[in-house]
């Protein structure tokens, strides 16, 4: 046995074949042990694994494995986020149905993540795109609409025109949609919309209970939800033929710098500018080409700053006599504050720029510490940090945020058009949460439009409302509104000719409530709430930091409103939350400027220098950066290729070992034939310890120093590793389990003793109980060789012994006159003058001294030994 090397791709098959048998990770709601909810996020069957799925799921199975060790009740399940646009469009490039595209992925992808050997409960298999799952969505849709929840109105979108359907903000990157990469343009639409902005607070104060969350995350939720208190301020406008209103009212949050404002800006959707362009062909057109791009703030933010002079002026309302121009301003968003704001260039950004393009004042009233009045002044970058005001009247030398209050004061005491000409009020970025989507291959949003009794929702007794399947993508747009029959029906009330809702619903709501349905997947109604109350939150989510805004914070909404109807009875789905790194890897490049796989390159290496040519040409090849996998620069991993050739136990021992799991990982093939010749280790010394357990005395006299000693080492690593897992520090973990296995295979090569052997005999079957979270089938071969009884995925966790955690010795540094000039290692708990007297002897300390006599020796015990001389 002990010759023969470990064969991955025979012992892989076999153990996860016993573990489906042995129904090893099936998990039952009415087990009485503590619960734990460890949760990847569930992928998109877009038709195979890639991998940063190995090591979101690497990561999650050691959790899941670790605490299943301890004795608790683990539920580890697994799903499919399956909707969405790339399904619809595979299917229109293919000509076949999304669907059958879909469900061939996800057939794929499970045989794939099954040769991982990942513990997961697959009993709880979900696919969003199943009726059996969003008729339940469909169901809590209902009760949100009678609670209040949800609402249909006008709005202007984010309209992508190549996919043809609404983009969230979220969804519009850099002015493109995220998918198809089309310039976005904004349209007026009636949309369904979660109203998630009113629980803006909420969500907001939430976050400091997230303390097991990544503080970055909290903090891109922090400022998405974009809390701000400000002022809401009217200017009087002067009189002009070009409108009757009077006054515009606009919300600031720097009130302060009042007396630097050099003009009031407008939203392209504000009222009195959709007026103005109603006789106005130059502002129409201003305002049509602000509408060609998306409503996302990042987009606005880089967008270069323009606006138009309405002609209009309005009065300043702190320095008597002077007037201020009123500009359209393709930055400001009607759907915050009031669509309207006064511009103080010097101290905002976007003021600025709009400024310097357009020739208006930039007069500073906020003065850095130590800046001189009289010769500070605004270049290209506003001033936006601290200072006392000037150039400001009655505000001069007050700090900022007592300049904010008095100036509130200022304006509340005061009347525009008989109404207050001030308010304080706190306003939010959050916008409400719009999912109408004008495609097919997603929920149906259940509710019917009757000519009579209006929109209604379909009765419960009628869900699901499930997608046709014959359906056509041979015209643009929505499938649904070209079927010939779906979308006609007859209204539950009245019984007239009605019609369906034929948006269907974003994505993102299939994904803000999955985690609740893992739960109870077969139960008759959404949840089953005492279930979905024992088992959430989820004790630890997994996945990456890219939907820290989308997935996450819509999540965090559905499960209040979830709450609020009934289905739940807490507020946050997640307790803790770790965002992995991605993988990335070497890019190539042809002689051509094309992009090489890494299996068609050969890397050769001449000291530090490095070269590749191509496997079958041997055409020189350019190295480049080391860069996320991706499709694109076919920089990718195939991680089929990486189990057939090394085995799953490799790939995730790799995955769990290069690198701190918050950060990237580079894929290397050095670094996997590293960890595929650990595992032969490994192997090789299970083996040999087998072989030698007959001389084993079964336990270890304390008298046996190489014994004792060694059974520290292995405590200490199992003690090290637990400590680590549940830190989720995966790399220090492998680490401590490289330190172990090298002592244990140090101890086996010195002919060991019968105590030593036990000890030895100890620490192997440790050592293969620790590697069992990382790498479970090399672990189960090991447990069968050693004559171990079941299966050590069922085992429980090994015991410490407290005693042998505890250090007999310790080191104590020896300072003369404050510096540091040696050490002392001694038994722990030595009494002071024994220490003194040990010190003194020290030659190092002797030769310090210079044969001075020290007046005082200060001896704390087990921590330092100061001299005075």
């Amino acid at each position: 046995m002990s010759g023969e090397r470990y064969n991955p791709r025979e012992s892989e098959p076999k153990w996860q074949k016993v573990w489906d048998e042995a129904k090893s990770f099936v998990t039952t709601n009415d087990d009485p042990r503590e619960p734990y909810y460890v949760l990847e996020m569930f992928p998109y069957p877009s038709g195979r694994i890639h991998m940063g799925h190995v090591r979101n799921y690497a990561m999650g199975d050691v959790v899941a494995r670790y605490h299943r060790a301890r004795g608790k009740n683990v539920l580890h399940p697994m799903g499919w986020d399956a909707f969405g646009l790339p399904a619809e469009n595979a299917a229109i490039e293919r000509k076949s149905h999304p669907g059958s595209w879909t469900r061939q992925n996800i057939e794929a992808m499970k045989a794939q993540l099954k040769s991982m050997g990942l513990s997961i409960d697959w009993t709880r298999e979900i696919a969003t795109c199943e009726p059996s799952y969003y008729q339940h969505q469909q169901s809590m849709f209902i009760d949100m609409l009678a609670a209040g929840l949800v609402t249909r109105k006008s709005s202007k979108v984010n309209w992508d025109p190549v996919d043809m359907t609404v983009l969230a903000n979220e969804q519009v990157i850099d002015g493109k949609g995220w998918r198809s990469g089309a310039p976005v343009e904004q349209r007026e639409l009636t949309q369904w919309f979660f109203k998630i902005s009113d629980f803006a607070e909420d969500l907001l104060t939430g976050l400091d209970g997230l303390t097991q969350w990544p503080e970055k995350v909290r903090i891109m939720q922090r400022n998405w939800i974009g809390k701000s208190e400000g002022l809401r301020l009217l200017f009087a406008l002067e009189p002009s033929e070009k409108t009757d209103v009077t006054s515009i009212e606009v919300f600031t949050t720097r009130p302060d710098t009042i007396f630097g404002a050099s003009f009031v800006g407008l939203s392209p959707d504000h009222p009195l500018t959709t007026a103005l362009a109603a006789s106005n062909a130059d502002l129409a057109a201003f305002v049509a080409e602000c509408h060609r791009h998306g409503t996302a703030t990042e987009t606005l933010e880089k967008a270069e700053k323009q606006g138009f002079d309405t002609g209009l002026r309005v009065k300043h309302p702190v320095i008597e006599g002077e007037t201020l121009p009123v500009y359209v301003a393709n930055f400001i968003l009607m759907d915050y504050g009031t669509g309207a704001i006064f511009g103080c260039p010097a101290h905002d950004q976007r003021d600025l720029d709009l400024a310097r393009k357009y020739g208006l004042s930039v007069k500073p009233v906020v003065l850095p510490p130590d800046a001189d009045p009289a010769s500070f002044e605004i270049g290209n970058e506003a001033y936006v940090d601290a200072g006392n005001i000037f150039n400001s009247g009655f505000l001069d030398g007050l700090s900022i945020d007592d300049a904010k209050a008095r100036i509130a004061a200022h304006f509340e005491a005061l009347t525009v058009d008989g109404k207050p000409q001030g308010k304080v009020e706190v306003n939010y970025r959050l916008r409400d949460w719009g999912i109408s989507r004008q495609r097919y291959w997603g929920c149906p949003i259940p509710v019917i439009h009757c000519e009579v009794c209006g929109t209604i929702p379909v009765p419960k007794k009628d869900l699901p409302v499930v997608l046709p399947d014959d359906v056509s993508f041979d015209k643009p747009g929505n499938a649904l509104d070209h079927h010939p029959t779906w979308k006609h029906t007859h209204c539950p009330q009245c019984g007239a000719a009605a019609r369906r809702e034929t948006d269907t619903m974003d994505t993102f709501v299939d994904s803000s409530w999955y985690f609740a349905r893992f739960t109870a997947p077969d139960a008759p109604t959404p949840t089953v709430p005492e279930v979905a109350n024992r088992w959430l939150p989820v004790n630890q989510y997994i996945g990456g930091v890219e939907h820290a805004i989308l997935h996450l914070l819509y999540s965090r909404f559905f499960t209040r409103a979830m709450k609020a109807t009934g289905h739940v009875g807490l507020d946050e789905p997640f307790q803790g939350l770790f965002t992995q790194g991605m993988v990335t890897h070497e890019t190539y490049r042809s002689e051509k400027g094309e992009w090489v796989p890494p299996t068609d390159v050969v890397l050769d290496a001449s000291g530090d220098q490095r070269s590749a040519r191509h496997a079958v040409t041997g055409a020189p090849i350019a190295i480049g950066s080391v860069e996320k996998m991706s499709k694109s620069k076919k920089n990718v991993v195939d991680p089929d290729e990486i189990v057939s050739g090394y085995g799953a136990d490799t790939a995730r021992w790799f995955m769990l070992s290069d690198s701190p799991p918050e950060r990237d990982v580079q894929w290397t093939e050095s670094g996997v034939e590293g960890a595929s010749r650990f595992q032969q280790r490994v192997w090789r010394l299970v083996n040999e310890t087998a072989a030698i357990a007959e001389q084993s005395t079964g336990t270890v006299s304390e008298n046996d120093a190489d014994a004792v000693a060694l059974r520290k080492i292995i405590h200490r690593a199992v003690a090290g590793v637990a400590q680590d897992i549940e830190g989720l520090g995966f790399n220090r973990a492998v680490a401590r389990i490289y330190e172990l296995t090298n002592a244990l295979i140090k101890a086996r090569e010195a002919r060991p003793s019968a105590a030593l052997a036990a000890a030895l005999s100890e620490g192997v079957a440790k050592l293969v109980q620790l590697l069992n979270p990382m790498m479970p089938h090399l672990a189960e071969s090991c447990w069968e060789v050693l004559g171990k009884q079941g299966l050590v995925a069922d085992a429980l966790w090994p015991e410490v012994d407290p005693a042998l955690l505890v250090d007999d010795e310790v080191t104590l540094p020896i300072q003369i006159n404050g510096k540091r000039r040696a050490e002392i290692t001694v038994p722990k708990g030595l009494p002071a003058a024994d220490v003194e007297a040990l010190v003194l002897a020290l030659e190092a300390v002797q030769k310090a001294l210079e044969g001075k006599t020290p007046k005082k020796v200060v001896v704390v015990q087990d921590r330092i030994v100061n001299l005075v001389v």
